[in-house]
């Protein structure tokens, strides 16, 4: 008497599901790498020509510490160009949904080059208070819209979807310090002008946005770190690799108890 075969399919899934694809790219972690590296030689740089510098001190503006007679205005202008490059960087180094982040980086990327290459004069005037040159007024310009970039930035992480938990709580501790600084040195400078006052604020300010492009930087490239390291299944499984295996098994021994279960029903 023939066999009867079983209703069901005989063959086995033809593989394993492809395993979710990693959130980042090699590129995408090399550029947070370099971030991190650019945005550390340039907080140093400019840090060194801060303190080291023939400046006012405190009382004064960062970027006084890059006027054409200073001789740390060459580190000056190294540092600040290290930092637009760790933001132009770090831009490339976000996700493809984090579009519009990625773009007001790039924008403070471009005036934070600016910010370094036109030097302002001596003691960097801005008005009402100070009668400032067109050097003064394109730095002090470039430096603002820099900073108010990368803010921007920070809000568009920590609100707008599309970013992952760890660089949306980055962002959103950064903008909780970030924002109350921000409105706090704008109002300064309009009521007060240059002083110590808004020598610190603008510190603390920039602070918080180079820590927080560093910090995002780092999360970055530590993520593409550990996707690489999870266990990869020579067909291409990651963690559950076995699991179709395991299923495939299953089903050819449920088939095998089918068919002796028809040949001997039909004897």
């Amino acid at each position: 008497m023939a066999e009867r075969r079983p209703a069901g399919p005989t063959a086995a899934p033809s593989g394993p599901p492809r395993p979710p694809r990693p959130t980042g790219t090699p590129l995408r972690a090399a550029a947070a790498s370099a971030a991190t590296g650019c945005a550390a030689v340039g907080a140093v740089a400019v840090a060194v020509a801060v303190v080291a510098g023939p400046g006012p001190g405190l009382t004064g503006y960062v970027s006084e510490a890059g006027v054409t007679d200073s001789p740390y205005a060459p580190a000056y202008r190294i540092g600040v160009f290290a930092l637009a490059a760790a933001l132009l960087l770090l831009a490339a180094a976000l996700p493809a949904r984090l579009r519009v982040a990625a773009g007001l980086l790039a924008a403070g990327s471009v005036c934070t080059l600016v910010s370094g290459a036109v030097a302002c004069s001596e003691g960097c005037p801005l008005p009402p208070y100070e009668r400032a040159t067109t050097a003064d007024l394109v730095h002090g310009g470039a430096s603002i819209v820099a900073v108010a970039s990368v803010v921007l930035a920070m809000l568009a992480i920590a609100f707008l979807p599309g970013a992952d938990r760890a660089l949306r709580r980055l962002a959103a501790g950064a903008v909780a310090a970030a924002l109350p600084l921000a409105g706090a040195v704008g109002l300064a400078m309009l009521a007060i002008g240059r002083g110590t006052l808004v020598g610190v604020l603008e510190r603390l300010l920039l602070l918080v946005a180079v820590l927080w492009a560093a910090a995002t930087a780092t999360a970055i490239a530590l993520r593409r770190r550990r996707e690489d390291g999870r266990p990869v299944d020579a067909r291409g499984g990651g963690r559950n690799a076995s699991a179709p295996r395991c299923k495939e098994r299953h089903q050819s021994w449920s088939f095998r108890r089918i068919d002796r279960g028809d040949n001997l029903g039909g004897r």
